[in-house]
């Protein structure tokens, strides 16, 4: 089955998972503890690389960050499916709601958390 969107994606995630009956292991802690184990994996490839180096990964590299980019999204989508959450409304949500934290003519050129924006904390 091709996938093509987030929906297609959730569909198969949730089919390879019930094949495997894994739905024994997979309960929102579980589910968010691998999250966080391979989020940390996706860091490692960067560990010690100055901003420059991480952004020029050589192609064996590059492959392991895109391998754990894919653990990642799998997980987050299991957890989703899991929950009963839709990612793309979720997000859509929540760049609503970061809109109004970070408006541009605050936030522009700035890492300040919303709450210092107003507090002329230095960029």
């Amino acid at each position: 089955m091709p996938i093509h969107t987030l929906q297609e994606l959730a569909q198969a995630v949730r089919e390879f998972g019930r094949e495997r009956d894994w739905q024994l292991y997979h309960n929102p802690k579980n589910l968010t503890a691998a999250l966080i184990v391979e989020a940390a994996e996706l860091l490692e490839p960067f560990q010690w690389l100055t901003p420059e180096q991480s952004l020029d990964l050589p192609p064996a590299k590059r492959e392991a960050v895109r391998q754990e980019m894919a653990d990642v999204l799998i997980y987050l989508v299991s957890l989703a499916n899991l929950l009963e959450v839709d990612l793309i409304e979720a997000a859509r949500d929540k760049l609503a709601i970061n809109a109004r934290k970070y408006p541009v003519e605050k936030a522009r050129g700035t890492c300040a958390k919303y709450d210092e924006l107003d507090a002329g904390e230095p960029t």
